[in-house]
């Protein structure tokens, strides 16, 4: 190696620190890509994060970067560092299944806008991770490839649908990632697995080349282990697209100085934070994570920041019209996958409908067709105006509360998500109880404005999740102020919230998934 870390040192680096090192020559690409894959075939036979990883291509990857930096070549930032990309978003040449036999074993011809950014700006894509398929679910275990499980607790699920690349991170597998967020799919595995999540506002960043499941709701954006290394990577992905008809024109802030600016004396000295009355007047929230989120507040005023207690009256039917909204457009788009242009393709004799029957019923798993049923059935005829048409006019009705909220405050808070992560199994059998882990994540979508979650401390040694939304085009306010949060929390838990988790070792890997107690007992 160049220096004297460890390949256990570079997987625990943040990804600016990792980049750091890079520039001064501290460290190679190919050094800190090889601890990244060594980790990953440590601990991912336990935690199932990556669908696909292709070491000699990746390590290859990493060497054409540092021969280039060898030959002084004028590199991005963040060149040589290692990154996840969730595997419902194109990558040229490498599978992309979504988590779906109907899409098992596809290669797209061409790269999604983000990974083209990503390619770019030489960082080394690891590998894809794991997601419920088509991005349905809240638990990565709706994945048509196995469930994807918690590093913090390998019994309980990381959340979803981008369970993958949350895990990924927090067990040290890549120092960030790449997700999708169409309901709360990377701001509540960020609450469940310790992380950062960012959802960016809707046309913020570029939605060419994922795989669309409502296309009025779907946003890629970082899942991260601190709130800089998420601002870097929304810097690198961000951006206009003229592929993309809903990109957003103009230049945007840079999201890393905001998030720098976040650690600063006085960075939230008057800043006034929206707490929604439903929040701390309703039922359903865990205590321990309504703990945690008055905690945080309360951080956060000692600071100099004000609490306004805000109504969002509207924003209790949320749920019921994005589970309207999103299945009726994944209905829609969802009918591509017909056996016919690329793609899984079943024989069943006779005419293309057989065919195209008989692909889409073994190709597709129980939740993907629970949805692209309600979907149908709320556009169908004599049901539109009652199902869809009504679900639009509350999505309306929640964009004017956020609104309202907003023009008196600068960001809302809330938890991510109402409990912590459950088990696997708790809820397959209770779609409702799992619709509404995204109770508090799906508002945003709906109304297209940013969000960010970031790590609140522990309840019952599980990670909860504080929540911090702005208005369209805010996204750097919300860096600020997650940044200062974590600054804040950070000087109460005397270092970084990660360096809380409980340690994936070898032995656990052989003996079988250990819960948060065993490996509690057995490091005693």
């Amino acid at each position: 190696m160049a220096g004297d870390t460890t390949n256990t040192d570079l997987t625990r680096l943040s990804a600016a620190d990792l980049a750091d090192q890079l520039a001064t020559g501290a460290i190679t690409s190919v050094e800190a890509t090889r601890a990244h894959l060594d980790r990953i075939a440590a601990v991912d036979g336990d935690l199932h994060a990556f669908l696909d990883v292709d070491a000699d291509a990746v390590l290859a990857t990493a060497a054409d970067v540092d021969r280039r930096r060898a030959a002084g070549e004028r590199l991005g930032a963040l060149a040589g560092v290692p990154i996840a990309v969730k595997d419902n978003i194109a990558t040229k040449g490498q599978v992309t299944t979504a988590g779906s036999r109907i899409l098992e074993g596809w290669v797209p011809p061409y790269d999604a806008t983000v990974v083209e950014r990503l390619r770019a700006a030489d960082l080394v894509i690891l590998g894809k991770t794991n997601l419920d398929e088509f991005a349905m679910g809240s638990s990565t275990e709706h994945s048509a490839y196995g469930p994807t499980r918690n590093p913090w607790d390998l019994d309980r699920v990381p959340g979803g649908s981008g369970g993958g690349s949350a895990a990924a991170v927090a067990a040290y597998e890549a120092p960030f990632a790449l997700g999708t967020d169409t309901g709360g799919s990377i701001r509540q595995p960020a609450a469940l697995t310790g992380t950062v999540g960012v959802k960016p506002t809707y046309g913020g960043v570029s939605r060419y080349g994922a795989l669309a499941l409502a296309s009025s709701l779907d946003q890629i954006g970082p899942a991260a282990r601190t709130v800089l290394d998420a601002a870097l990577l929304h810097d690198v992905i961000g951006g206009h697209d003229p592929r993309d008809a809903t990109s957003i024109v103009g230049e945007w802030p840079s999201f890393a100085d905001a998030a720098r600016s976040g650690r600063e004396d006085g960075a939230v000295d008057g800043l006034r934070i929206g707490v929604p009355r439903e929040i701390t007047e309703g039922s359903g929230f865990e205590a321990g994570v309504l703990e945690r989120f008055n905690e945080s507040i309360e951080l956060l005023t000692q600071r100099g920041a004000v609490v306004v207690p805000i109504d969002t009256p509207h924003f209790e039917y949320a749920v019921a019209a994005y589970y309207l909204i999103m299945p009726a457009e994944a209905s829609s788009n969802l009918a591509r996958y017909d056996s016919v242009r690329y793609g899984l393709r079943v024989e069943a004799g006779g005419n293309v409908e057989r065919v195209m029957a008989a692909t889409r019923a073994q190709g597709f798993g129980d939740e993907a067709k629970r949805r692209i049923l309600l979907g149908t059935y709320a556009l169908s005829t004599g049901y539109y105006d009652a199902y869809y048409g009504s679900a639009q006019k509350v999505r309306t009705l929640v964009q004017r509360d956020f609104g309202d909220a907003l023009g008196k405050v600068d960001v809302l808070a809330a938890p991510t998500s109402p409990t912590v992560a459950f088990r696997i199994g708790e809820r397959t059998d209770d779609p409702t109880s799992m619709y509404v882990a995204d109770i508090t994540t799906i508002p945003a979508n709906l109304a297209g404005v940013p969000g960010i979650s970031v790590p609140a401390g522990l309840s019952d040694g599980l990670p909860v999740g504080m929540q911090f939304m702005a208005g369209v085009r805010e996204d750097a306010r919300l860096y600020t102020v997650a940044a200062a949060l974590e600054g804040a929390l950070e000087a109460t838990w005397g270092g970084p919230f990660h360096a809380q988790a409980p340690e994936l070792r070898a032995d656990a890997a052989a003996a079988g998934h250990l819960s948060t107690e065993q490996q509690t007992e057995a490091s005693a």
